[in-house]
């Protein structure tokens, strides 16, 4: 199943915009178990959709790699930690996230970031 995750924004705004008044940043990488990628590919393309209309959500983006589609990248702009911590609440991530992909997944990193 071909999906165009690749290409979604979190909002209609510019980019300038949504990193205005700065925010928390996480970027995850994720790697699928062998022959599960197109299974994540198809959950992500349901949450994220959901994940970009959070209130506390500034930015949200995921992409998969070219060159090997298993592993696909997260670059998510909050509000703050409690925008974080409400996104990590949601029924849609518990569901989809924690219920769905993750038992999908061989690896899984993440890491935040206060922007400058």
């Amino acid at each position: 199943m071909e999906t165009d995750i690749m290409n979604r924004y979190a909002t209609q705004k510019s980019l300038s915009e949504a990193v205005d008044g700065g925010g928390l940043l996480v970027v995850a990488q994720w790697e699928a178990k062998p022959g599960e990628a197109d299974k994540v590919a198809a959950i992500l393309d349901r949450f994220l959709p959901e994940a970009q209309r959070e209130g506390g959500v500034k930015l949200f983006l995921i992409s998969r790699a070219k060159d090997n589609p298993a592993q696909f990248l997260f670059y998510e702009l909050f509000r703050d930690e409690a925008a974080f911590k409400a996104h990590q609440d949601s029924a849609h991530f518990k569901t989809c996230i924690a219920g769905e992909a993750l038992p999908l997944l061989a690896k899984r990193e993440r890491t935040q970031y206060a922007l400058l």
